[in-house]
């Protein structure tokens, strides 16, 4: 199973990895007022009851049920029901999970976690600062290959996890890191019982059968059909409402939609050019939030074609494309989507998108392609089936591409070979993929997808200036300083073009109004809701 579950997530992809992230957005509904009928024509309550089952449709297979591993949209979404978190950051507030306090000392070296008694994996075993040292121990550990790895090194030496009692872990920092709380975050611990004796992690079978700590328990998984859980009684967070949750895998889009509009689907992410349909029936909040997420065109400089591997061809790609033109394409309007320009999204620190960029010019496109030496380009874009927005972009991107030389075939996948494929470091038979991911507000989580050696670095982007310059950015304590180090990050980075930033874009979710608890399970990107413990059937 699993993702390496982005986009890369860091990855988190849409399609891609991701990593975990933090955010905090606040939706809007369409349409509120509405109270559903039941079946036999009177008004359902509104007030919270147990038991019921909720149905979410997903666009694959989970690649990994072990969040040290996942980076797709289905499985960190599935994750995030198994696993709980120490500690999640919305709008700038912590709401502790695992953990009940975070301190950092008066050096700003040592963070001091103190987890909440009383807590047990879904198997009845103690969860213990052994279980929170044996995940960071894990993590990074060379040898077990965690995307999330990168990120507890600070200045090139790693943090340092101790166990002080059982329900205390000091990190000890090598240096000052303002980044560190976030990287935090993304830690979902793991059961020590279950993978101590494990060589490699991300392949063991123990993950078939995942022992988490979330609200909800693993029952059974039929690939290409389901994943069902069902709920875990001794939740810290209190007995989750729900009997169940299941998640479907629909991967046509279009029959997905049917099941969702049928009840056969209680929640489903919609492509903007479904939510008309789907908002006239009347039965459904729909819910479109910002994710902080990036929609990019990635060069592949891995190609065993090789020409990607030169700037100046990445560079006359990106000025054949217009980002204005593809949003209208893919995502309808610009309600949707905001152009993209800065590698980072907005919700980070220290964003901008005043930087160098390669926008819409067919002439000077091909100057550079001359002078580069290169002519007669064949490129290959895999695309993820049945995402719209997806295959709206590759059309485009054939057409205009055409324009200057360079012969574009398409090679369409369902969504679980699509993830495989994109995040496969060593995949050498495809130039181009388009992708996404959603990282977090601080931006030495992008550090993964753009240093040279990073296990989520897809591109095979490699330049020691950005590697030089993220290692100073996670160690810097002055604010005005970071501040620098990131603008002149985000300035190289888009120079030397390792992808085409698309769009900022919106997730559209579409709730069956039978649910209720929407607001307390929080919207969250990638996983749609942070808890799902609060959801209840109305």
């Amino acid at each position: 199973m699993r993702k390496g579950l982005s986009g890369v997530i860091t990855l988190i992809l849409l399609t891609f990895l991701i990593s975990a992230c933090s955010g905090g957005n606040t939706a809007t509904s369409t349409d509120t007022n509405q109270t559903p009928a039941t079946n036999d024509g009177t008004t359902a309550s509104t007030e919270p009851k147990d038991g019921g089952n909720l149905i979410i449709g997903v666009a694959a297979d989970p690649v990994i049920l072990n969040p040290n591993y996942a980076g797709d949209r289905v499985s960190l979404t599935i994750d995030q029901a198994l696993y709980a978190p120490l500690f999640q950051v919305n709008e700038g507030k912590k709401t502790f999970y695992l953990a009940d306090s975070l301190t950092l000392s008066e050096d700003n070296l040592t963070y001091t976690l103190k987890l909440k008694s009383g807590l047990t994996w879904h198997d009845g075993e103690k969860l213990t600062a052994d279980d929170v040292v044996f995940t960071i121990d894990s993590i990074l550990d060379e040898k077990q290959n965690s995307m999330l790895r990168a990120n507890l090194f600070i200045g090139d030496k790693p943090v340092k996890a101790v166990k002080v009692d059982d329900l205390t872990v000091e990190f000890k920092l090598p240096q000052v890191s303002p980044a560190f709380e976030a990287t935090l975050v993304q830690v979902f611990p793991i059961p020590k019982h279950i993978f101590e004796n494990e060589t490699d992690l991300e392949k063991s079978t123990k993950n078939a059968n995942p022992v988490g700590s979330g609200p909800f328990k693993f029952k059974e998984y039929k690939a290409g059909e389901y994943v069902t859980l069902e709920r875990f009684d001794n939740y810290f967070g209190g007995k989750p409402h729900l009997d169940s949750v299941t998640y479907r895998i629909a991967k046509d889009t279009n029959a997905a939609n049917l099941a969702l509009q049928s009840g056969e689907i209680n929640i489903k992410y919609l492509d903007p050019q479904d939510v008309g349909t789907i908002e006239a029936s009347n039965n459904f909040e729909i819910l479109p939030y910002s994710e902080g997420r990036l929609s990019y065109l990635m060069f592949n400089a891995n190609s065993d074609r090789g020409a990607l591997a030169k700037k100046e061809v990445r560079q006359a790609l990106s000025l054949a494309l217009s980002r204005d033109e593809i949003i209208q394409a893919a995502y309808t309007s610009s309600e949707y989507a905001d152009p993209a320009k800065s590698f980072l999204t907005p919700d980070a620190l220290f964003y901008t998108n005043d930087v160098p960029s390669f926008d819409n010019d067919v002439e000077k496109a091909k100057e550079l392609l001359k002078s580069a030496g290169v002519s007669d380009l064949k490129l290959r874009l895999i695309v993820s089936s049945g995402n719209k927005a997806q295959e709206a972009i590759s059309l485009y991107v054939q057409q205009k591409l055409k324009a200057i030389g360079a012969e574009v075939e398409l090679q369409n996948m369902d969504a679980s070979a699509y993830g495989q494929k994109f995040s496969d470091m060593n995949s050498t038979d495809f130039e181009l993929a388009i992708a996404g991911y959603i990282m977090g507000y601080d931006p030495d989580a992008y550090r993964i997808l753009y240093t040279s050696t990073a296990d989520s670095n897809y591109s095979h982007y490699n330049n020691a200036e950005v590697d030089k310059l993220f290692n100073e950015g996670a160690g810097e304590a002055d604010v005005t300083k970071r501040g620098e180090i990131y603008k002149k990050i985000q300035e190289v980075i888009a120079d030397d073009a390792p992808i085409y930033p698309i769009a900022n874009t919106k997730t559209i979710v579409a709730v069956s109004k039978n649910y209720g608890g929407l607001e307390e399970a929080v919207l969250k990107p990638v996983v749609i809701f942070e808890d799902l413990s609060k959801i209840y059937l109305k």
